[in-house]
């Protein structure tokens, strides 16, 4: 099983209104995202929320995804990484594909041909690239899942993440939406037009 998670549970400060709530072609990002894992070969979907949870489950209630709640949230990503992992003990999962909900411009394309090349060549991390530069979403094998637990909430899921050169297969694509990161008002200006 390949279960996607959707790492939504920062209280976008910089944003200043919530990432997951922003349209795009007048669709919020968290549907986007979703629709798009929908599209693709994923048997799962998890979105992990924190700040003003309650809230944001409502809100999103209507996409029929499983959530889960970081309580530790304003401790990082890899907080949330951790509360998705835990959440998901006992069931068979072969590999999680984490995603950002501030990273909208995901394609149901890219994803497919991520766990394409995770199920043939047998590494523990794929990142896909566009124009020689890693984005998201990335793969991750369960077998990384006692190393991201272990890892210290301090230096965070990078000494994981870089710890396996020879077990990562970076993906080159044609999707420039890998690398668009959306965390400021310019940043949204720039990159989505309104509806």
């Amino acid at each position: 099983m390949i279960v996607a998670v959707v790492l939504s549970a920062g209280a976008s400060t910089r944003m200043g209104s919530p990432k997951a709530l922003l349209p795009v072609e007048g669709v919020p990002f968290i549907e986007r995202i979703v629709r798009a894992l929908e599209r693709a070969d994923v048997d799962k979907t998890l979105v992990v929320l924190g700040y003003n949870a309650d809230a944001m489950r409502e809100a999103i209630a209507y996409l029929g995804v499983d959530t889960v709640v970081n309580p530790d949230y304003a401790r990082g990503q890899l907080s949330s990484l951790q509360t998705a992992i835990r959440a998901l003990h006992g069931e068979a999962v072969e590999a999680i594909l984490v995603h950002l909900v501030d990273h909208p411009f995901i394609e149901s394309e890219v994803v497919n041909r991520m766990i394409g090349a995770f199920r043939a060549q047998a590494k523990l991390i794929v990142v896909p690239r566009f124009a020689g530069r890693r984005g998201h979403p990335v793969l991750f094998s369960s077998k990384l899942f006692p190393e991201f637990l272990a890892a210290s909430l301090e230096t965070g899921a990078k000494p994981v993440v870089r710890g396996h050169p020879e077990e990562t297969l970076e993906l080159e694509t044609g999707e420039e939406g890998i690398l668009i990161d959306i965390d400021t008002p310019e940043e949204y200006r720039k990159h989505v037009r309104s509806p």
